[in-house]
């Protein structure tokens, strides 16, 4: 039995997509509405990170485990669920984490819950693999209404590269620790795209694809702030702007070759991400 957190979230719902039908599979889920994936073999359960006795009965005979989180303010979720882990006795946790926990300049709120919560299950004595991708492709779609509406992308530092990820990379991953526990057992395995492509870059690429001319327009370090505290507690926003203003000094360009090692191809690029979404940004669906 694998159980999947996190399986109505961009990553958790692809890989219960990839791993439907091949064996027991169980959904944990605060809302098991939203769950769309339905089949022999496949369970949702209700649960909470804030529920240890919920987690431990759900974690029970469970044998490989994807633990995503989301709260950096809430640093009870991960100690809850690997706590449940030990108790359940599950062999193994996939942690879904970041690529910014290994840059010693990275000290903002998300890196350091992010390596707070490595080190849990590094303490836990149970078998852990760690996925730490950089940005997600799939973070572009933020810009889809403006695209849409304006033909304009506004953004911050328009010339900093960052070596983002298409999430059914992630997935993809994921999905072989899960299903060889002994043999990803103790790995931490850096998933980038196959560049470092800068937003400016990205604009390009979505227009070519919608054929529109499209604008980048940068904003400065006061409105990303502020459009970042319309949608985030005041702590997590503070942290994405830091992190986004070290991103400036090429800190998240860096390609790795993890994904292509893994997967035996190379890792999907951006234009790739966006061709199969520009249906999304205004354009005719892929075919």
């Amino acid at each position: 039995m694998i159980l999947l957190t996190g399986a109505t979230g961009t990553v958790g719902r692809l890989v219960a997509e990839r791993l439907a039908g091949t064996g027991p599979l169980r959904l944990l889920t605060r809302d098991p509405h939203r769950v769309t994936l339905a089949g022999p073999g496949i369970e949702v359960v209700r649960g909470d990170f804030d529920d240890p006795a919920g987690l431990r009965a759900a974690l029970t005979g469970v044998r490989s485990a994807l633990l995503v989180t989301s709260n950096p303010l809430a640093p009870a979720q991960d100690e809850n669920f690997v706590a449940a882990s030990r108790a359940a006795g599950v062999p193994q946790v996939v942690k879904l984490s970041a690529q910014a926990v290994t840059d010693p300049g990275a000290t903002d709120l998300i890196t350091r819950w992010q390596r707070y919560n490595e080190e849990l299950l590094l303490a836990s004595g149970l078998a852990w693999t760690f996925l730490r991708p950089r940005a997600f492709m799939s973070n572009t779609l933020g810009w889809a209404r403006s695209v849409r509406e304006e033909g304009v992308v506004r953004g911050p530092d328009g010339t900093a590269r960052n070596a983002n990820v298409d999430p059914r990379d992630i997935a993809d991953v994921a999905v072989r620790a899960l299903s060889d526990p002994e043999g990803h057992a103790g790995r931490a395995y850096a998933l980038t795209g196959p560049a470092g492509v800068t937003p400016v870059e990205q604009t390009e690429i979505l227009g070519e694809l919608l054929q529109r001319r499209l604008k980048y327009v940068q904003l400065t370090e006061y409105q990303v702030l502020q459009g970042l505290l319309a949608r985030y507690p005041e702590p997590v926003a503070h942290a994405l702007a830091e992190s986004t203003a070290r991103g400036r000094h090429g800190s998240k360009g860096q390609v790795e070759p993890d994904v292509a090692e893994l997967l035996g191809r190379p890792a999907r690029g951006y234009r790739e991400w966006a061709a199969e979404h520009r249906a999304e940004f205004g354009g005719p669906a892929a075919g």
